[in-house]
């Protein structure tokens, strides 16, 4: 007579299978950091996090009917021994794509840009310098879909990136052919949204983020985000490390915008609970980009996150990355699943 397995016997059969087939495809400490029993709260989620390789990490945490809080792990300057601060800025990277397409979204709906017009309209004196400037649109560009060569995937850039101008970093590309037919494919690319600050400038009329102040920043009351590191204190900036490499890189500017967590939380839940947009523009918006977004720079990797089933935003910071270990980022993304959880815990 064959025996029945055990409620625990099989739990445990379940937990090989799972083990087994992310073993086969992801680092070791990935399935540890996976594996590990869930912290009780927040703080000793962060803490437990510290013990991948991170030196310091801001989470914001915003459960609908409940007070947003910021907690923080590790060090905002580990040499000087300063505890992560809850008010600390940070370079947010990527993140900005959620405000230059929101900028896009409100001339769209002012009439003074169509998101149909084309590159060559648009930015007529890149017209000859650009491949498929006749056919790429605006939509195409916010979209990820132009075929752009990406400026960020050059030897150059990451040799001497932080030194650069704009025009500099736009000129990485010049010469190299479209890795693609437009709107054939996907494929990200920071030279699009490189483009689009232009466009907005030309649209308005005036600077980049002066309209993205004007228009977003101020309606909601933000005066923690800032344009770069040149426009802040930088003592309040967060620490920026890499992995193995023993010196601060924050004082290095990759042009990226700077803000705590508490200020991006406040404008994603903007953004996705429909305060920030008017009617109109929703549709817009809805029909261009996404809601949530995360950032990737040297020293800074950052994730704003919102769940729509439970009306949740997540903000979650670190000052420590390493390009060379895909389960450095893994590790990033995991934690903020466990953050999760357990805010919906209780």
């Amino acid at each position: 007579m064959a025996l029945k397995p055990s409620v625990n016997m099989l739990r445990l059969l379940a937990v090989l299978v799972v083990v087994g087939s992310i073993s086969a495809f992801a680092p070791v400490k990935l399935v540890f950091a996976w594996l590990k029993p869930l912290p009780e709260d927040i703080p000793g989620q962060l803490t437990q996090t510290l013990e991948y390789g991170f030196d310091g990490i801001i989470a914001y945490v915003d459960i609908k009917n409940h007070a947003a809080i910021t907690y923080t792990a590790g060090w905002h300057n580990r040499d000087l021994r300063q505890p992560a601060r809850p008010d600390a800025l940070f370079k947010i990277a990527s993140i900005g794509k959620l405000y230059d397409a929101v900028a896009i979204t409100k001339l769209i709906s002012a009439n003074t840009l169509s998101a149909d017009s084309r590159l060559s309209e648009l930015l007529p004196q890149l017209a000859d310098t650009l491949p498929n400037a006749d056919i790429i649109t605006l939509r195409m560009l916010v979209q990820h879909r132009s075929g752009l060569a990406n400026f960020t995937d050059t030897a150059e850039y990451w040799q001497k990136g932080y030194l650069l101008t704009d025009q500099q970093r736009l000129a990485l590309i010049y010469g190299l052919p479209a890795n693609f037919a437009p709107d054939s494919q996907y494929q990200y690319s920071n030279t699009n949204y490189l483009l689009l600050q232009r466009i907005i400038e030309q649209a308005c009329q005036c600077d980049q983020f002066d309209f993205i102040n004007n228009t977003i920043l101020q309606p909601l009351g933000l005066d923690a985000t800032f344009r770069s590191i040149k426009d802040i204190d930088t003592a309040r900036l967060m620490s920026g490390y890499y992995v193995g490499i023993k010196e601060d890189i924050k004082h290095a500017d990759y042009g990226a915008m700077v803000a705590t967590a508490a200020d991006v939380g406040v404008f994603l839940r903007a953004l996705n609970d429909g305060s920030l947009l008017s009617e109109d523009e929703k549709q817009i918006y809805s029909s261009l980009y996404q809601y949530q977004h995360s950032g990737l720079i040297p020293g800074y990797q950052s994730l704003a996150h919102y769940d729509r089933d439970s009306d949740t935003v997540i903000v979650l910071f670190a000052n420590t990355t390493d390009f060379s270990d895909d389960s450095h980022w893994a590790i990033f993304e995991l934690m903020l699943g466990r953050i999760k959880k357990i805010a919906h815990s209780g």
